[in-house]
Formats: C-alpha cells, structure tokens, sequence
C-alpha cells in the first residue's frame, strides 16, 4: 500500500475528501432512504398491517443492521489483502446497487435475497471509504479527527435527505400513503447507490497511489476470486437472515467479534507492547460501543413504531398537517449537519488550549447523550400520555433524536479515527472491519430488545416505558463508568489522542 498522501488542498483539508463525501452521501442517500421504510414496509406488506407481525420485522431489522455491518471485516480483509481499497469501492457499489433493486420485487424470499445482496455489498464498501479517509492524513495530522468529522458530515447529509425525497416521492408525487408506494422509496434508492458508484469511478484519480491492490498481489486473479466469493456470500448471508435468525446470530457474530479480535492483537504484539496496549484499550472502546448502538438503533425498528402507533403526529389540531412517520428519520441527520461543524469547533479549540477531552471520555459522552434521550422518553411515557387518545407529544421523540444526536457526535466519528490510530499497522482495514462488527453486535442486539419491546401484540405504552426505562439506566450507568475508568484506558494509550 503507499503511503503518498495528496498535496492538492480545498478548505484546508485534501481534495479527495470532498471527493469521498459525496461518493458517501449518496451511498448513505441509498441506504437509509431504505431503512426507514424496512420495518413498516415488513409488517404492511408481508403480515397485512397486522401489529403482530412488530416483533418479527424488528428482529429482521436488526439482523440485517447486524449483517450489514458484520461483512464489513471481510470486506476490510479483502481490500488489504487481495484488490485494494477503490476496487473494494467499486464492486460494492455494483452489488448493492443490485440488491436495492431486488428489493422492489413484493416476494418475501426474493426481497430477503435483495437484503443480502445489499448486506454483502455494504461489506465491501463501507469500511473502506471510511479507512481511505484516514489514509488522506499522515500519522501526525492534527486535521485527521476534523476530516472524519466533516467526512461524518457527507454521511448524515445523505441520511437527511433520503427519508424527506423518498417520503415525498411516494406520498406527493405518486398521490397516495406512503406504505402504498415502497417501489419508489426503493427505486430511488437505487438510483442513489448508481451515482455513488458513479461519482467515485471518475473521482478516484484524485486519490492517486491510495488504495490501489497490494504489489505483490496478482489483481486479475484476486479480482476474480472477490467476485467469486461475493456471488457464494449471497446465499449464505441470506440462510442467516431467513433461517438462523437474531438469536442464532448473537452467538455467531460474538465467537466472529472474538476471532477477530484474537487476530488484531496477535499482530499488534508482533508490532511491540505500545502498539498491543493501544489494542487492548481499543478492545475496551468497542465493547462500550456495542452499548451505544444497541440502544441508538431503536430509531429504525421501536422508534419506528412508537412514532407511527403512540406519538401524536397531528401538528395543526384539529385536521392539520400529519407529519409522516419516515421524517422522524431526518431529526437525527438534521441535527448532525447543524451541530457537526460546533462539535468541531469545540474539539480544536479544546486542542489549542490543551483541554481537548481523551479518547474515552468522548465515548463518555456518547453514552450519556443516548442515556438523556431515552430520559426524556421515559418521562414523556409516565407523565404525559393523554388519556384520550393515548398517545405522547410529537416533541419528546424530536428531543430523543436530538439528544442522541449529541452523544453520536461525540462517539462515532471519534471512533473511527481512533481506529486509524490504534490498530496494527498492517491491519487497518481488519481493524476497521472490527468496529465495524462491534456495531453490528450493538444493532443484533437492538433488534432483540425492539422485538422484546413490541412483544406478541405490538408495542404498548406500558411496554415502551419499560423498554425505554431499562435503556435509559444502563446508558447512564455505562457513561457514568467509563468516564471514571478513562484514566486507566488513557495509560494504554501512550499519549494518542
């Protein structure tokens, strides 16, 4: 791999960032202008609007999540090893491209298999734009967080985006509700995913020497053998959703989360004791970071329904507007573009005058931020549920999303810059993988809680109390933890930051 870093600058930081926040927007455009509508579009479509059928497409929800991120190990593994990084890119483009197609075809076997087409092409995509990113900097740019921070950006712009156009597309444009016209929430997504692919094929001159395969690597033949792999994956991730399920593959990515950190750190004590310690301290970062996100993906499945069955969403009482239950997805996005660059601006100026927060305090923060959204849920559940109607406000949800907001701004591009820093050297996209896979145990396991929430009937008041209750005191007991123990990960460390 080479280590030339690009000259070419625009607003300080290199030009092929740009470059990879747009191929990311519209990548991100692509996935979630699809995930808000999975759960709704399962029970409407497959258990004909049918309450019952919550359980079930929360666990799905949640397998697919999991899977999505899990392949991305493989797909790290692939691009240090065998076709590099821009090549990883570009095939997972193509195949979830494929996939989001398949998807608008109204058979349950056939969209399952669109799922997996979609899961598998993430895997080679996601990681590695992620840790391409981080190529764009040498080992001691102060710039490196900024850029993942702004990187961060393009992810949630896509993210703000897809729900709004996509809802739009199918309740204006098409003249009906929304759960109607799927088709065109998945069509368009589509179409998003061929101008990511699109956008990095004639953007990726600007990279240069990064990312291109192995020297020593045959890339006709390590072409072949991804393509190969990636046609026998399909099927396989597919038995996992269809057939194993949520509970089956808890146990399967935790024995995979294991493996792979074994691998990591077998490499990094190759590389010498600093580099095994910063390993160890990494290790503890992920696990808390399963934490963050089997809570935070309560957005995609419990949120969901919460939104759609006791938030009230009349807005202009009485007969006023009815906000759709999909834009709920665009709070978070929106108050990621809006509170972003002040994060940033908070961690330099912290970093000029020496009082920059360590790495686990961010994590922290993280975790109190989500445990403060689902507070204010709790609340808004026990206190404020109008006898009437039983329902809650539309703001105590707004506010949950606003609040986790916070606490991933603080986390999760913070960790992947940690990732860039940490790993073994010549590891990086396998380490990157294994953040990966530990959100992906973090969203395996949200489905199971989402599931647990809505129970056999569908979610309930008393139910979303108990659920949110439960998520609200052990995120707070986390942070609260992990900011008291942050010295103890700081000496592993040796002064990274």
């Amino acid at each position: 791999m080479s280590t030339n870093i690009p000259k070419d600058e625009f607003l300080g930081h290199p030009r092929s960032l740009w470059m990879l926040f747009m191929s990311e927007f519209w990548e991100r455009f692509a996935f979630y202008g699809m995930r808000w509508a999975l759960t709704l579009y399962i029970v409407a479509q497959f258990f004909d609007g049918d309450s019952t059928g919550e359980a079930y497409a929360n666990r799905m929800y949640g397998s697919y999540l999991a899977l999505v991120y899990a392949t991305a190990i493989f797909g790290g593994y692939i691009a240090d090893r065998v076709i590099g990084y821009q090549r990883s890119i570009l095939l997972g483009a193509v195949v979830m491209a494929a996939g989001l197609f398949m998807i608008t075809i109204e058979v349950q076997s056939i969209f399952i298999l669109g799922l997996a087409t979609i899961i598998v092409g993430n895997g080679l995509f996601k990681p590695n734009i992620s840790t391409m990113v981080g190529q764009l900097y040498g080992p001691n740019d102060d710039r490196r967080d900024r850029g993942f921070t702004i990187f961060y950006m393009g992810i949630n712009a896509g993210a703000l985006v897809a729900p709004i156009l996509t809802g739009w597309l199918a309740s204006v444009i098409f003249g009906t509700e929304m759960h109607q016209n799927y088709k065109a929430v998945f069509y368009a997504t589509g179409v998003g995913m061929v101008i990511s692919l699109l956008w990095f094929y004639f953007g990726r001159k600007q990279l240069g020497d990064i990312g291109k395969p192995p020297a020593d690597v045959d890339q006709k033949k390590g072409l072949i053998y991804t393509v190969l792999g990636v046609i026998a994956s399909i099927p396989v991730v597919y038995l996992l959703m269809g057939k194993v399920g949520a509970e089956g593959l808890a146990w399967i990515l935790g024995i995979l989360f294991i493996g792979v950190a074994l691998a990591l750190l077998i490499e990094a004590i190759r590389e010498g004791s600093v580099r095994r310690d910063m390993s160890i301290a990494m290790f503890i970062l992920f696990a808390f970071n399963i934490l963050f996100w089997m809570f935070f993906e309560q957005a995609g499945s419990s949120f969901n329904f919460l939104a759609q069955n006791i938030v009230d969403r009349d807005l202009f009482e009485p007969g006023g507007f009815i906000f759709p239950t999909g834009w709920f997805q665009s709070v978070n996005p929106i108050a990621i573009v809006i509170f972003a660059p002040i994060v940033t601006i908070i961690w330099s100026y912290t970093s000029k005058k020496g009082i920059e927060p360590s790495l686990p305090r961010k994590f922290s923060f993280g975790l109190l931020g989500n445990a403060l959204g689902f507070g204010v849920l709790m609340y808004a559940l026990a206190n404020l549920v109008d006898p009437q109607t039983n329902t809650i406000p539309f703001w105590p949800l707004v506010a949950c999303y606003v609040l986790q907001t916070f606490g991933e701004l603080c986390l999760s591009p913070i960790g992947l810059s940690m990732v860039t820093k940490l790993a073994p050297v010549k590891m990086v996209g396998a380490a990157m993988g294994a953040w990966f896979l530990s959100i992906a145990i973090g969203n395996n396991l949200s489905g199971l809680l989402a599931g647990e929430i809505s129970g056999d009937t569908g979610m309930t008041v008393d139910s979303a109390l108990a659920g949110f209750s439960f998520s609200f005191y052990l995120l707070i007991g986390a942070g609260i933890l992990l900011f008291l123990i942050a010295p103890l990960i700081n000496k592993l460390l040796h002064g990274v930051k």
